[in-house]
């Protein structure tokens, strides 16, 4: 039997005021409330990514000496429960929040694509994140875009890094160009860029489904350009542009917030991403979000 999200909801809540009242422990608090969220995640299309530590390499320019390097392997810690969207956000859902006028109408090429089992292609970040602005104040809920180690930690073993390169004289930038251009000749490239249902890519452990599939996800992360002979740590002399994103996928790339397709030149270094798509994470900690400028002067 389906019980309606709004029962699981309560049930939800007093299983986490019960747990509380019952004198656990912090630690043990927060296990019954990453399993509640769990349970809750289950029936609102939401897959829990259970807490853990995230060893990657983050994405961005890296120089040393002056001359391009490699990133330095990064830690990340999770203490909560990530809750993501199981599958990208679909041609349906994109077009109610249109008909909603708070979100952008497609291209010419896509804006008769309204199926309810297909990923919406052809939107750029900001096109992401008024949608999903619009999603927060209409499910009470908070809803934005994961950041690219949220997405790293979501994809699990799907996800490879390819980001490290051989050994090579920092003083001969042709051993460096040589590097890049046999990584990218490495890289799985996508034959057919059609879109395709959901599932079709298959999905990981956690339920997430076709996170190396033929659509690349837009992720909240700026791109980074980081000095290493300044900084130790490896971000805090790190200059940020946020006009540009990194989307994720069978690989990462780098792409103006503004575009939608980008294969017209967008993608800064490498093969370009075949679509871009998008999912979110429900994060209820941080409030709903505020109306993008466009919803408040009504011009969606």
């Amino acid at each position: 039997m389906r019980f309606p999200a709004r029962f699981v909801s309560r049930i939800v809540l007093l299983a986490m005021m019960a747990a509380l009242a019952g004198g656990c422990s912090r630690g043990g608090d927060q296990a019954l409330i990453d399993k509640a969220a769990t349970e809750q995640a289950g029936t609102s299309g939401l897959a829990s990514i259970q807490p853990g530590e995230l060893h990657y390499y983050p994405p961005g320019e890296y120089l040393k000496g002056g001359y391009p390097a490699n990133p330095p392997e990064t830690r990340v810690r999770f203490d909560r429960a990530l809750l993501i969207m199981k599958r990208q956000v679909s041609q349906a859902e994109y077009a109610e929040c249109v008909r909603d006028k708070a979100c952008k109408q497609l291209g010419k090429d896509q804006r008769g694509a309204v199926a309810p089992d297909m990923p919406v292609v052809g939107v750029s970040w900001r096109d992401a994140t008024d949608y999903a602005t619009w999603l927060s104040r209409k499910t009470g809920h908070h809803y934005r875009l994961p950041t690219f180690a949220e997405w790293v930690h979501a994809a699990g073993p799907d996800y490879q890094e390819d980001v490290v390169l051989q050994a090579f004289d920092p003083a001969d930038p042709a051993q460096r160009w040589l590097a890049e251009y046999k990584l990218e000749t490495q890289r799985r490239t996508v034959v057919d860029a059609v879109p395709r249902p959901f599932g079709s890519f298959g999905q990981n452990e956690a339920g997430v489904q076709d996170m190396v599939g033929n659509v690349w996800d837009w992720t909240d992360t700026c791109h980074s350009r980081t000095n290493l002979d300044i900084a130790e740590d490896g971000d805090t002399a790190a200059g940020r542009n946020c006009g540009l994103r990194v989307v994720a996928g069978p690989h990462r790339s780098v792409i103006t917030d503004f575009i939608r397709d980008p294969k017209g030149g967008a993608c800064s270094v490498g093969i370009p991403p075949s679509n871009l798509g998008f999912r979110l994470v429900r994060d209820d900690s941080a409030g709903v979000a505020e109306p993008s400028l466009r919803q408040k002067l009504g011009i969606g």
